[in-house]
C-alpha cells in the first residue's frame, strides 16, 4: 500500500500510463524532491504523450536548467512558447517568456 504522496503517483501512472494529470503530478513531486532527472523524464514522458499540457513546458524548463542543461531548457521553453501560442494559452505563454528570456545568451 502506498505510503507516500510519491508511492501513490507512481501507482497512479502505473495504472494508467496515459493520465496526464497523474504524471505531471508525480513530474512535480520529483521536483519538490530535488530529483530533477526523474522530473526531467516524466515532463518528457508527458509531453511525448500529450504537447499541448503547457505547463509541463515551464516546469520541465526549469528542472532541467537544475541540471544545468542550458540549451535543451531552451528548446523545452522555445516549443512550450509555440505550443501555447496555438493554444492561446497566454497566461503560460508569457510565464514561459519570461524563464525563456532569464536564460544566458
Amino acid at each position: 500500500m502506498a505510503t507516500n504522496r510519491l508511492q501513490i503517483l507512481e501507482q497512479m501512472v502505473a495504472q494508467d500510463p496515459a493520465n496526464a494529470f497523474a504524471r505531471y503530478g508525480l513530474a512535480m513531486e520529483h521536483a519538490s524532491r530535488g530529483e530533477w532527472e526523474d522530473a526531467v523524464r516524466e515532463f518528457h514522458t508527458l509531453l511525448e504523450r500529450d504537447e499541448n499540457y503547457t505547463a509541463a513546458y515551464y516546469h520541465g524548463g526549469q528542472a532541467l536548467e537544475k541540471l544545468g542543461e542550458v540549451e535543451q531548457a531552451r528548446k523545452m521553453y522555445e516549443k512550450g512558447v509555440e505550443i501555447s501560442t496555438r493554444k492561446g494559452d497566454l497566461h503560460t505563454r508569457s510565464e514561459i517568456e519570461a524563464a525563456l528570456s532569464l536564460l544566458p545568451v
